[in-house]
C-alpha cells in the first residue's frame, strides 16, 4: 500500500471540481500538497488560510511550458522532492467539428495533453528518485470517440497513449504511471466547456445533482494511487462502453450517437433530416 501520509502531492487544475476535492482529501490523509490553476484569486480564496507548511499554491496556465517548469521548480525548492503528480487540469468542448474553430481544438490539446506532458517532464526526475506515482485524469473519451467533442476526445486519446508509453518505459524503474477515467462528475467543466468559437458554453446539458460528486471521485483516485492500479474506469456504463466498443464498434457508434443526440440542445440535431 502506497500511503500518502508524509508524501508531496502535486495537483494541477485545483481551483474547483475534482482537483479541489483531491487537494483537500490529500491534506486530510497527511500529504503536503502543491496546487495550481489559472486563477490566482480562486486559489487564494480556497487555500489562503491553510498552513503554508502543508500547502503551496501558484497561479499556472498549464498550456504554457514555462509556467509548468516554474511551478515544479517552486515545489521542489519548497519541499525538496515530489512523490505524486496528478495531472488533473482539463477543459471540455461541445460543438460539431464542422463548425469549430481550429483554435478550439488546439486549446484543448494544449491544456489537456501538453499540460500533462510539460508537468510530467519537469517532475519526472524527482518522482523517479523516490519511486513515486504519475497520474493522468482522463475519460472514457480516451477509449471511445464522442460526437461533438472531437478536440476533447483527441486530447484524451493522446494523454492515454502518452501515459501508456511512459508506463512501459518506466516499468522496471519503480515509478508508477496510471490514468483514471471518471464518469460524469458534478463540477463546472461543462459550464466552461468551449463552444465552436472558443467561448464558454455557460450551461450544462446534464442534471448535475444526479452525477458522482467530486469528493467521491477524488476518493476513488487516491485509493487507486495507494493500490498502484494501472487504470480505473469508475462507472459501470463506462466499463461497458469500453468493452463493447472493442467487440461491437458499429453498435457503439449508433448508441453513442443516439445518447448524445438526446441531450438538451444537442449539436447533432443539425444533422437530423427530420427536424
Amino acid at each position: 500500500m502506497y500511503l500518502l501520509n508524509g508524501k508531496i502531492v502535486v495537483i494541477t487544475g485545483a481551483s474547483s471540481g475534482i482537483g479541489k476535492a483531491l487537494a483537500f482529501e490529500s491534506l486530510k490523509q497527511g500529504a503536503s500538497v502543491a496546487v495550481c490553476a489559472r486563477s490566482g484569486d480562486k486559489l487564494q480564496e480556497l487555500y489562503g488560510n491553510i498552513d503554508n507548511t502543508q500547502l503551496f499554491y501558484m497561479p499556472v496556465d498549464v498550456s504554457r511550458e514555462d509556467d509548468c517548469r516554474l511551478f515544479i521548480e517552486a515545489v521542489v525548492e519548497k519541499w525538496g522532492r515530489i512523490d505524486v503528480l496528478i495531472n488533473n487540469a482539463g477543459i471540455s468542448m461541445r460543438a460539431l467539428f464542422e463548425d469549430t474553430d481550429i483554435a478550439v481544438i488546439r486549446e484543448l490539446m494544449d491544456v489537456n495533453f501538453f499540460g500533462a506532458v510539460y508537468c510530467t517532464k519537469y517532475a519526472l526526475p524527482h518522482i523517479m528518485k523516490h519511486k513515486g506515482v504519475i497520474v493522468g485524469v482522463s475519460s472514457v473519451a480516451g477509449y471511445r470517440g464522442l460526437p461533438a467533442r472531437t478536440g476533447y476526445t483527441a486530447s484524451k486519446f493522446a494523454l492515454q497513449g502518452f501515459l501508456e508509453s511512459l508506463r512501459t518505459e518506466l516499468l522496471h524503474s519503480g515509478t508508477h504511471v496510471m490514468w483514471v477515467c471518471p464518469g460524469f462528475t458534478s463540477s463546472n467543466i461543462r459550464n466552461v466547456a468551449r463552444s465552436s468559437d472558443g467561448s464558454a458554453q455557460g450551461e450544462t446539458p446534464l442534471d448535475e445533482k444526479k452525477l458522482m460528486s467530486a469528493g467521491e471521485c477524488a476518493e476513488i483516485i487516491l485509493n487507486a494511487i495507494k493500490k498502484r492500479k494501472r487504470t480505473v474506469i469508475m462507472t459501470l456504463i463506462g466499463k461497458m462502453t469500453v468493452w463493447v466498443n472493442r467487440v461491437l464498434p458499429g453498435f457503439v457508434d449508433r448508441q453513442t450517437y443516439k445518447h448524445f443526440l438526446d441531450e438538451p440542445n444537442s449539436p447533432l440535431r443539425k444533422y437530423e433530416t427530420n427536424d
